[in-house]
């Protein structure tokens, strides 16, 4: 199944128009303050490498990023392959990650992810810790994500804002005045064509570990929930949940650690999984679709 019949479910709707339980392990917030915005050149553009070709060599900031897909089944077995040849995170080895992601009136973040296309761009404000249970202020983070081919560098910037504004119901107002949003973003280099706007918020909760002799960094993501924010998003599903589960693994090559290579026993493959685009695929077919909450071609049993 291909993004193509998802796009055209989308214009036809005109959807745009302005492992184990999780625990409570969470970040403090206590003597946070807000970071000076860096100010980042503007890159000029970079051309696919042609096919076959090795891919470029990372630049500062950069990493590469290979992520698989875990069906439900094999979730228990991937959590405990990676406790055996991996180590527990020193500072944060669990926790929920929740992600309010941008995006222009026609979704050309999102466009672009879907059509694979060598450049892309993800705007959105994260934050740690399950919303219901933060108070007082809370450091926020406002992260652009570019990825060049199979290279992927991240911009952020830390602030402060009050609990409630992360709660659910208020999370269309985008947590952050818009001047902020936009002042951020071009300090980052980035310009995009429309004005940007919270479309989607995706939780899940995040085990981090670092393989034992190269410490390159391993996370298995699951329980990955969504929210579409009305009204940007009309018909479809306001709420839902993803099987199974993500594997990430982020470091200096392409190439897996031998001990690492064990993940090919969970009889899945790297891919260019994108959580943002999934979720907004999902949200906008119809309910009923055979495989709306899987990515393109990876139905169980078919």
């Amino acid at each position: 199944k291909t993004t193509q019949p998802r796009r055209r479910e989308w214009q036809r709707r005109q959807t745009v128009r302005t492992p184990g339980q999780a625990g409570t392990a969470g970040r403090s917030s206590a003597g946070t303050q807000e970071e000076p915005t860096g100010r980042a050149a503007i890159e000029p553009a970079v051309k696919a490498p042609p096919d076959g070709a090795a891919p470029a060599a990372l630049k500062q900031h950069q990493r590469f990023e290979r992520k698989f897909i875990v069906l439900p089944p094999k979730v228990g077995l991937a959590y405990a392959l990676l406790r055996q040849v991996c180590r527990w995170d020193s500072q944060y080895p669990q926790e929920q990650i929740n992600s309010l992601y941008f995006d222009t009136p026609e979704l050309d973040q999102y466009v672009r992810s879907a059509s694979g296309e060598f450049r892309k761009d993800k705007v959105r404000i994260r934050w740690y810790g399950k919303t219901e249970t933060l108070q007082g202020s809370v450091p926020i983070y406002l992260e652009l994500k570019s990825r060049q081919g199979f290279a992927s560098s991240k911009q952020r910037r830390r602030l402060l804002v009050p609990a409630d504004s992360l709660d659910t119901a208020r999370l269309g107002a985008g947590i952050v005045d818009r001047t902020i949003l936009t002042d951020t973003t071009a300090g980052f280099g980035y310009f995009p064509d429309g004005p940007l706007q919270p479309v989607i918020v995706v939780s899940y909760w995040r085990y981090r570990l670092s393989e034992m002799l190269t410490g390159i960094r391993v996370s298995l993501d699951c329980h990955i929930r969504s929210s579409a924010m009305p009204p940007r998003l009309r018909g479809g599903e306001r709420r839902l949940q993803l099987p199974g589960a993500v594997i990430e693994v982020k470091g200096p090559s392409m190439e897996l650690p031998p001990a690492l290579r064990r993940i090919r026993l969970l009889d899945t493959d790297w891919s260019r999984f994108s959580k943002y685009a999934l979720c907004l695929d999902s949200h906008i077919s119809d309910p009923g679709t055979v495989g709306h909450l899987w990515p393109s071609g990876r139905i169980p049993g078919l």
